[in-house]
């Protein structure tokens, strides 16, 4: 029993052996070959750095630069059998050198291409850049770089056959820079950095002299500009010319420093070191303009707002300056920071992560920063405005960079983010240039049609007459009958310079039309839903009659004013109302002195 329990067991082990073992197998196999497929391809770096035109350039200058010749051929696109001696390479070297001198540039070093690729966007064909450029008295070569490997190897830059045959077709034969020709043999011989040390005392003294020279050309210009600009001493005119004076003076220095360094013959190992300075005081004076413009704006602004009376838009434009002038100096960090060579693209990625993670916690606060800004662009509120919010009616206290507020009518203070605020529908009552009045009677059943003849007449009459009645054609019309009145409704505009005064108008207005209601012999109606508990007062045969001899009359005469009214009637009723009432006081009658 116990010798078949071993071998069964024995069995067992076996047959776990004989799977798991391929198995193990299989799966070391597949892990290699993942671990194959993972593991990227890495191109071979090149010892003189042609993988990309910036690398071609700047080792084509250090070559140069060591006047180690013979490497810096190594950046030319040149025939084996045509140029194996090595000083035919080298003589090709210190031409295109001497060319250099004479009137050529690079492109600063931070502008040329570091991808392999090379520039995509330069209207030029895939693997060709164009990465400078000798312009003499007698030649013009545009320096070319071409990519001379296949799509399957590892680029390899360097200058074109046609730009190395053009420089071997130039003529420098006699051909000698100003500085050559100025500078004493010991500033020429002995050098720094294999440059001659004439060549940087010269650019010293050209940086002293181009400053000097374009801030004189600067102080003509300004003294010109203030002949013929007769705005140019007024704070304005002088703001302005403040705010590009600087900038221009830089700009200015830089092109005059560089036009005149290339004619004169300064080394292009000097000229390349410098050109990163350069594009940087470039930046920077672009940069300084945008703030000075920036702190102009706001100022002109400023002042108009106050002029104006507009505190709260005082304090947005504040904001808006302050939050533009951090763009400014964050762009040109980044700006200089990518002149100097440094990749900026990973901080611009956190940057965009901490952008959106700080919208994301600010949401609100730059809705209703936003909705400030609306409000204020917009004006349809302005401090001292009575108007409704949604359901909120109230006057406008004062108008935040977070949000408004609103005193109601009960005096209890509302306040309103301005995000909300921007997107809700606002009436202004402050604005309206007239008040509407329509009141709707209900006259009783009894009412005759002469009558109603002579109340449509004689209310249309006197919203005629009244002064305070804007000059447009009032609407007094019959609209129906229904289940307990005869309707009546009446629209026209009241001329008033605030609410309170048209409630008076208003008020007057409605007196005047009782006591035509009442003289008519009909009255108002009661709904029929009301139980009214009283002795009910008859309607006055005799003022019926009486009415009813009036419109009989009219309609004798062709006086009868409906549908419409004759305009000679209402030019003579316009104003013939005496407003305030006999009786009343007037606070626009004069006082008289005892």
């Amino acid at each position: 029993m116990i010798l078949g329990t071993k071998r069964l067991f024995s069995f067992i082990l076996l047959i776990s052996v004989l799977i798991l073992t391929p198995c193990k197998l299989e799966a070391q196999l597949l892990g290699g070959a993942k671990t194959t497929t993972e593991e990227p391809v890495k191109t071979p770096d090149d010892s003189l750095g042609r993988r990309t035109p910036q690398g071609t350039v700047n080792g084509f200058i250090k070559a140069i630069g060591d006047q180690n010749y013979l490497r810096a051929s190594q950046y030319f696109m040149l025939s084996k059998r045509s140029y194996r001696k090595t000083s035919e390479r080298i003589r090709i070297a210190k031409t295109f050198q001497q060319l250099l001198d004479q009137g050529g540039n690079f492109s600063p070093s931070s502008i040329l291409s570091n991808k392999e690729l090379g520039r995509i966007d330069d209207n030029l064909a895939t693997g060709v850049d164009l990465v400078g450029n000798i312009s003499t008295d007698k030649i013009s070569i545009q320096l070319y770089l071409e990519n001379q490997s296949d799509d399957s190897e590892p680029a390899l830059w360097l200058f074109s056959a046609e730009t190395i045959e053009a420089i071997l077709a130039a003529d420098i034969s006699g051909e000698k820079t100003f500085l050559d020709r100025v500078l004493p043999n010991a500033l020429k011989v002995r050098k720094l950095g294999n440059v001659p040390i004439g060549h940087w005392g010269v650019v010293v003294v050209m940086t002293v002299l181009t400053y000097l020279l374009s801030r004189l050309l600067i102080f003509v210009f300004i003294f010109l500009l203030q002949k013929i600009w007769k705005k140019a001493d007024s704070e304005k005119g002088n703001a302005i010319i403040e705010a590009f004076t600087l900038p221009v003076q830089m700009y200015l220095t830089v092109i005059l420093f560089v036009t005149l360094t290339q004619r004169m013959g300064i080394s292009i190992i000097v000229r390349q070191r410098f050109s990163i300075i350069i594009i940087t005081i470039g930046i920077v004076a672009f940069l300084i303009l945008l703030w000075r413009l920036t702190d102009f704006v706001s100022m002109f602004t400023r002042s108009r707002m106050n002029n104006r009376g507009r505190a709260s838009a005082v304090s947005a434009v504040l904001f808006l300056s302050r939050t533009m002038k951090v763009a400014i100096v964050v762009i040109g960090i980044i700006a200089i920071l990518g002149i100097i060579g440094v990749d900026v693209t990973a901080g611009l990625a956190a940057l965009g992560i901490g952008g959106i993670a700080l919208a994301l916690g600010a949401q609100k606060t730059i809705e209703n920063f936003v909705g400030s800004v609306s409000l204020i662009a917009d004006q349809p509120l302005r401090v001292g405005d009575y108007c409704r919010v949604d359901d909120i009616k109230g006057t406008v206290e004062s108008i935040g960079m977070r949000s408004t507020t609103l005193r109601t009518p009960a005096r209890s203070i509302v306040t309103i983010p301005n995000g909300q605020l921007s997107a809700s529908k606002i009436e202004n009552y402050a604005h309206r240039d007239r008040f509407i009045f329509n009141p709707i009677f209900g006259f009783r059943m009894e009412t005759t049609p002469d009558q109603m003849r002579y109340l449509l007449v004689e209310l249309r009459s006197l919203l005629y007459a009244h002064p305070s009645v804007l000059n447009t054609n009032p609407i007094v019309r019959f609209t129906g009958i229904t289940a307990d009145s005869l309707k009546v409704e009446i629209t026209a505009y009241i001329e008033a310079i605030n609410v309170e005064t048209s409630q008076e108008v208003q008020e007057d207005l409605l007196l005047r039309m009782l006591d035509i209601i009442e003289k008519s012999g009909t009255s108002l109606a009661y709904p029929s839903q009301t139980l009214y508990m009283t002795r009910d007062t008859p309607v006055s045969n005799e003022k019926a009659a009486e009415v009813s001899k009036i419109v009989k009359k009219w309609k004798e005469n062709n006086e009868l004013q409906l549908p419409k009214f004759d305009p000679k009637r209402v030019e003579e009723l316009k104003d013939s109302i005496k407003y305030p009432n006999e009786g009343s006081f007037d606070p626009n009658a004069d006082e008289t002195i005892f």
